[in-house]
């Protein structure tokens, strides 16, 4: 079946409102544990994520999250935070049997945007950089723990976000002076420290990279089930390497709808997965695989912006699975 589910973000603070939208907009598709930045500091996508880091706490500078000996009044926030959206995913999931996704922040994006008690990023530290993939694939254990305690019948699907692994590859991450660019991740140690993460959740995985260039051959060798992208990115080389990975049997989240509001009409956004499809050699057929999404997330559109994209998401998936029948 082709399914429609979002990136994560959503306008707003009041995460109740957040979550009876996901499961009305989503009835019967793959909802999710919507992420509200607008609350500030800990609701952020790098805070929320080192918030589940195991024995590295972290607090809020000026430059940015840094690791600390322990835990103060940040984490304290950024638990509370956490705390008060799981406890109102219990009460809007209810009774929900079937799929559910929650979203974190991969290892190397974190390691890029979290820094060392000596002003530097975590991932120049060969060792702090281990030790963050290691904390954080027992923070994603305990996380999605915990969501399978508070919705028992759901099988959660955990989305692990990349948007600055490019960057951190091409070696184009400025140093902490600006000043210059910090060197390129080797992609071995990449692929290696997202496949950890990944491994720590028994269930589906999605790799998120909605970056231009996302570098495919590397995500395909994590073990994720599914990669997730901005198709409006996608060039025809890049297309090829989806074409590999759906072969290899990993599922596409295609980001095919604008999340400026613009361009929703499901007919069109259809038209153009299908010609893209269709000259990669993929068999329509194989449409039925596809899950489609916003090309990002929807934390900076307004309200009415953000359930317009998601409703477009589903009905672009409607308007799929009936050209996989063709």
């Amino acid at each position: 079946m082709t399914l429609a589910t979002g990136i994560g973000s959503w306008p707003g603070t009041s995460v109740r409102d957040a979550l009876g939208q996901v499961r009305e907009l989503l009835d019967g598709q793959l909802p999710y544990l919507p992420e509200l930045p607008a609350r500030g500091p800990g609701a952020d996508m790098v805070g929320r994520t080192a918030g589940l880091l195991v024995e590295l706490p972290v607090d809020l500078q000026p430059i940015g999250w840094r690791l600390v000996d322990r835990p103060g009044r940040d984490a304290s926030r950024t638990a509370a935070l956490l705390g008060e959206d799981l406890d109102e995913l219990a009460e809007a999931f209810d009774g929900h049997t079937g799929p559910l996704k929650v979203q974190v922040v991969g290892p190397w994006t974190l390691a890029a945007n979290v820094w060392l008690s000596r002003g530097e990023r975590v991932i120049v530290d060969d060792g702090a950089s281990r030790d963050l993939v290691e904390s954080l694939a027992e923070g994603v254990r305990l996380h999605v723990a915990a969501v399978r305690s508070l919705v028992p019948g759901a099988q959660v699907v955990l989305q692990v976000d990349e948007p600055s692994l490019p960057t951190v590859l091409a070696g184009r991450l400025p140093t902490s002076s600006g000043f210059g660019r910090l060197p390129s991740l080797d992609p071995q140690v990449a692929a290696a420290g997202l496949a950890t993460v990944l491994a720590a959740h028994d269930g589906d995985t999605v790799v998120h990279c909605c970056a231009d260039r996302p570098p495919l051959a590397l995500l395909r060798a994590t073990g994720a089930r599914a990669l997730s992208l901005d198709t409006s990115l996608l060039r025809p080389r890049e297309w090829e390497g989806v074409a590999v990975a759906v072969e290899d049997g990993i599922r596409l989240h295609a980001g095919a709808v604008p999340t400026d509001g613009g361009r929703t009409r499901p007919q069109d956004l259809s038209a153009d997965l299908v010609g893209a499809w269709t000259r990669t050699g993929l068999p329509l057929a194989s449409l039925v695989d596809v899950v489609v999404t916003p090309a990002c997330g929807l934390s900076g559109a307004s309200p009415e912006v953000a359930r317009s994209v998601q409703r477009a998401a589903v009905e672009t998936a409607r308007e799929l699975e009936e050209r996989s029948a063709d």
